[in-house]
This record gives C-alpha cells, sequence and structure tokens, in this order.
C-alpha cells in the first residue's frame, strides 16, 4: 500500500472538518516519514509500531508534550479506521498520560473588570460589552457566541440556544445583566453595522459575522470566562451534573475539571451545616 496516498484519501475524504484536516496531514505526513525511515508501510502498523513511534516522539531535545503526542496519535488513529476499518485500529493505551491542570478562572472583581474595560457608548463598543456579557452569563465558546443568529437568543424566555461542537445543541439562561446588554446593543448598535441581510447577531464593522479572530483581540484567552461561569455556578451552590449540561460537555468527566471548586463548596456546606464539623 501507498502510504501517502492512503492518508491524502484520509483527508480527502474521511469524516474530519477541514480545520482538523490541516491538523492532522501534517501529522500524518510526519509519521509517514517515521514509517519510511523503518521500511514500514501503513500496512504494518500494529500496537508495536504505535508504542514506539510514541517513544520516539517523547524522547530526545526534541520530544513533543502530552498533548501534542495525543493528537498525532488520535489523528494516525483515524486514519488507520477509514483505511482499514475499526478492527484493525490498536486500542492499547499507548499516548503519554496529560498532567492534570486546574482552569485558570479569574475572580468576580476581575470579569467585572474585564467587561467594564469594553464599556461605551460607540456601536462597537456596545457590541463588545454585549458579547463578553454573554460569555461570561452563558459560558459559551467563542465559536458558539459568534455562531448565534438573530433567532438564537429568545428575550422571552430568556434563553440563549447554542449550536455547539460536533453538531451538539443546547439552551442556556439568559442573565438580567447580558440581557440588558444584548437589547442594547440590538437596538442602538447593530442597525448601524448591520450591511444588508445578515442573520448573524454579532457584526462586523463591514456588517458580516464576526470571527473568533475578533473575540481574541477583545480578550487574549475568552476561555477565561467560560472557566469563570463554571467556577462561580458551583462556588455558588450548582452541582458538576448541571454545569455539564450548561457548557454542553459530552461527558461528566470532562466537567470534573471543576471539582477541586466543588470539594471546597462541599467543605463549606459540611462546616455550616453538620453538628460535628
Amino acid at each position: 500500500m501507498d502510504t501517502r496516498a492512503a492518508i491524502d484519501r484520509f483527508l480527502e475524504h474521511g469524516p474530519i472538518s477541514d480545520a482538523t484536516g490541516r491538523a492532522y496531514g501534517s501529522d500524518l505526513r510526519g509519521f509517514a516519514r517515521w514509517l519510511d525511515s523503518r521500511g514500514l508501510s501503513l500496512e504494518d502498523v500494529d500496537a508495536r509500531v504505535l508504542s514506539e513511534w510514541v517513544g520516539d516522539l517523547g524522547r530526545g531535545h526534541r520530544r513533543l508534550a502530552p498533548a501534542s503526542i495525543s493528537r498525532r496519535l488520535a489523528a494516525v488513529r483515524a486514519c488507520l479506521r477509514f483505511t482499514f476499518g475499526p478492527e484493525r485500529v490498536p486500542e492499547a493505551a499507548l499516548g503519554p498520560r496529560r498532567p492534570r491542570r486546574l482552569p485558570d478562572a479569574p475572580k468576580q472583581t476581575e470579569v467585572e473588570a474585564i467587561v467594564d474595560a469594553a464599556d461605551g457608548d460607540s456601536p462597537l463598543a456596545l457590541r463588545n460589552r454585549a458579547l463578553l456579557e454573554l460569555l461570561y452569563s452563558g459560558g459559551l465558546r467563542s465559536a458558539e457566541v459568534v455562531g448565534l443568529n438573530l433567532a438564537d437568543v429568545d428575550f422571552e424566555r430568556e434563553a440563549v440556544h447554542v449550536h455547539g461542537k460536533g453538531g451538539k445543541e443546547r439552551v442556556v439562561p439568559l442573565g438580567e445583566e447580558a440581557a440588558h446588554r444584548l437589547a442594547r446593543y440590538l437596538r442602538d448598535a447593530r442597525p448601524e453595522l448591520a450591511a444588508g441581510a445578515n442573520d448573524a447577531f454579532f457584526l462586523s464593522t463591514r456588517g458580516r459575522r464576526l470571527d473568533t479572530s475578533t473575540v481574541r483581540r477583545l480578550l487574549r484567552n475568552p476561555h477565561r470566562l467560560r472557566h469563570a461561569f463554571a467556577t462561580h455556578l458551583l462556588e455558588g451552590g450548582a452541582d458538576l451534573r448541571t454545569i455539564q449540561e450548561l457548557l454542553g460537555h459530552s461527558s461528566l468527566s470532562t466537567t470534573q475539571i471543576y471539582s477541586h471548586v466543588d470539594a471546597k463548596r462541599l467543605r463549606r456546606v459540611y462546616d455550616r451545616s453538620h453538628p460535628r464539623s
């Protein structure tokens, strides 16, 4: 089998997005070069070969971080699954253990400073303040907030219909402050930004849908507001299962990165409630 031809077929016809295809393309071509150096082809790949490759990636002065190795391993497994079927994909736990990183959630005072910095009466200032309020109020990802359409925000029900990752959809509550800022943006700013028919909720200066790069210019790491959303809800008494649904996580294990916050909350409840605490 021609390894590079098989990789090209996967990248062109496999069930992956364009962005994933670009990332996987670089990873898979590097894997093809590694196979060539050992006189192997894609057909020769088994658990032993993958284990040797992963070991090479994690050694030497150019060794990769665990997250980078895991992505390359995911790319190879996806290519093998597409090319040969799921039965030919080694399922052994080959990737390095990734260190547990706690979310960097800003405190309430920092969140207030972030959103207050965007205050103003110009169309762009009104848009930016509304966008930041919604990121924090609803725990949305950057791609989710710029992907909103006008019909997705329901002021009467005080809810936002979010189109999440992997085609998953969810409904999150619309907080009072966010609702006020969104309504003001729609009334006083969006008409000045609009250039023709466009259903996008948040518009650029040219009247087009915003992209995530605009959000990152407003806030270098907008995901911190999502962390703040989850952390502050937990500190206020919400449970992990509710947070999972609001964040749109497929698995509770993903939401459990916030379990350290939940443990602190439970300790406070225990200390306040139990007669022998």
